[in-house]
């Protein structure tokens, strides 16, 4: 998928009072509750996009503190522009890659990790970027508290076949595993959609889910 730049979108992050800065991210791990300034858990969405997912549940659970994480900055705008519109004191914002994700947060600092409709990056020789890849999920454990949940949702059918098939060579356990999201009653009461998943449900696919712990 080809995102389209958006002229200034990077001075607009650099500047925003929402977007913890580059500069300051690798004094992060350990921090967070300073940051946040209460003692509240800590859940991230790695890859937010614009961000609806993300608001709408730190809007929702006032008690939980978000980060929304995202490496395109014209894709970070558009969340930023949500807050502006909606301040939120539970969520901040961080434009990195996913590769540096132990580099910002302490080992077993976060409660709960999201992915949603992460990018399938579908040659074989890319199989190490995807985010639900034993790789990704080595640096996941290191951040996450013991016992803590990881949720992924996604309507690509091969790329989610490939997450559940590397969920025992990393030594994960799923809690939930379902095929068809929107068809099981039970798992969708409090599902907040993103946009691709309000796009793409509404277009007949089938979304997939997992629930993994350690």
């Amino acid at each position: 998928m080809r995102l389209r730049n958006i002229t200034g979108s990077r001075e607009v992050i650099a500047h925003s009072p929402y977007v913890v800065k580059e500069e300051f991210l690798e004094q992060c791990p350990g921090t967070w509750h300073d940051i946040f300034g209460n003692e509240h858990p800590i859940y991230i969405e790695i890859g937010m996009g614009k961000g609806k997912f993300i608001h709408t549940n730190a809007k929702q659970h006032p008690d939980i503190n978000y980060v929304g994480i995202e490496k395109y900055s014209s894709v970070l705008l558009r969340a930023i522009q949500k807050m502006e519109q909606e301040e939120l004191p539970n969520l901040k914002f961080i434009r990195m890659d996913a590769e540096d994700i132990v580099k910002v947060f302490g080992k077993g600092e976060v409660d709960k990790i999201y992915l949603n409709f992460s990018d399938p990056w579908p040659k074989d020789r890319h199989a190490k970027r995807r985010l639900p890849s034993r790789e990704f999920l080595a640096r996941y454990d290191e951040i996450l508290k013991p016992g803590s949940r990881l949720e992924f949702k996604t309507d690509n059918r091969g790329l989610f076949d490939f997450a559940v098939e590397e969920l025992e060579p990393a030594g994960w356990k799923a809690e939930v595993i379902t095929y068809d999201l929107h068809a099981d009653e039970e798992l969708l009461q409090g599902n907040v959609m993103t946009e691709y998943e309000e796009k793409f449900s509404a277009m007949g696919n089938a979304i997939c889910k997992y629930v993994i712990y350690r």
